[in-house]
């Protein structure tokens, strides 16, 4: 009779192709060849007795076997990862404050934090949403122990260091992303001639990209009004949706209803954004510089 059980490697691997979408994606995440990522997939499909993915020409997608077994492993692995740090006495508890801006995956970022909670149980974790510019501005003030930040790549806050940079090493690049104009689907369809003055949907001036956008119109000498103001990026993707304007987002803020403005519209080319990882501050503690280690691998 075979054993009960399930292979950790094995899930692990299968959370990765889940998260990837593909198996060349999911190779590249758990260091492994892509020869060797389908065995292991093929040995716990063969273990389970059922598929759990459909594969095709754009990736992989769960069946509905895969899709029951995701919890589960996230779990699995999640206990198994907080019993390992526990023996090495890395075992997070205590609190901890992360400051994120609402540009990072909007649609994904609450499975992670649920995640990251579930791995370190004993954790009191406070998150704030804060703009960029805040972030980068208070790296060194105590408001906060962990930091992520965007930034433009061409974009002088890239090109010079930030002040936590000058403080403490280098931030760690944990995302990259295009970023595109963008506008309500059906308005777009609508008005495939839609010409200057842009009508722009902006958050306030405290957000950097908003202000790299303007200067961008500005140095093109395209003539644009601001149309709709809103207070974030869940504010400005429904005034998008609801056909107030354009606007600049990155890739995975990209809501429902919303997509990339056409060619033809002739505005100007954007850069790429990338997440920042805040380095620590002088003297933070073990705790903390364990949980940036923790938080890297689940926000990439």
């Amino acid at each position: 009779m075979n054993a009960r059980g399930l292979d950790l490697a094995q899930l692990r691997t299968f959370l990765a192709v889940t998260e990837a979408g593909s198996v060349s994606g999911a190779a590249e995440r758990v260091f492994l060849s892509q020869s060797s990522v389908s065995e292991q997939l093929k040995k716990l499909e063969d273990r389970i007795g059922q598929p759990l993915f459909v594969r095709s020409k754009q990736g992989v997608a769960a069946t509905p076997a895969g899709a029951k077994l995701v919890e589960h492993a996230r779990r699995i692995v999640a206990m198994c990862d907080a019993a390992f740090d526990d023996m090495l006495g890395r075992s997070l508890d205590g609190e901890l404050r992360l400051a994120i801006t609402d540009y990072y995956r909007p649609h994904d970022v609450a499975a992670i934090i649920r995640r990251f909670a579930s791995q370190h149980p004993r954790l009191r974790l406070h998150v704030t949403v804060l703009p960029s510019a805040v972030i980068e501005a208070s790296a060194q003030d105590n408001v906060f122990d962990i930091g992520v930040s965007l930034r433009m790549v061409d974009a002088p806050s890239r090109r010079a260091s930030s002040r936590a940079d000058h403080a403490s090493g280098e931030s760690t690049v944990i995302r990259r992303e295009k970023l595109l104009w963008v506008g309500a689907r059906e308005t777009l369809r609508e008005h495939a001639s839609l010409a200057p003055p842009w009508p722009l949907v902006l958050l306030p001036s405290t957000c950097q990209l908003q202000r790299y956008v303007v200067k961008l119109l500005e140095r093109a000498r395209m003539p644009y009004l601001i149309s709709h103001s809103a207070s974030g990026v869940a504010g400005l993707q429904l005034a998008l949706k609801a056909g107030l304007g354009i606007s600049c987002l990155n890739e995975s803020a990209i809501g429902d209803g919303v997509e990339a403005c056409p060619a033809s519209f002739g505005l100007p080319p954007l850069p790429a954004a990338e997440f920042h990882l805040l380095p620590g501050r002088p003297g933070e503690s073990a705790q903390v510089s364990h949980a940036r280690e923790a938080l890297a691998a689940l926000l990439g």
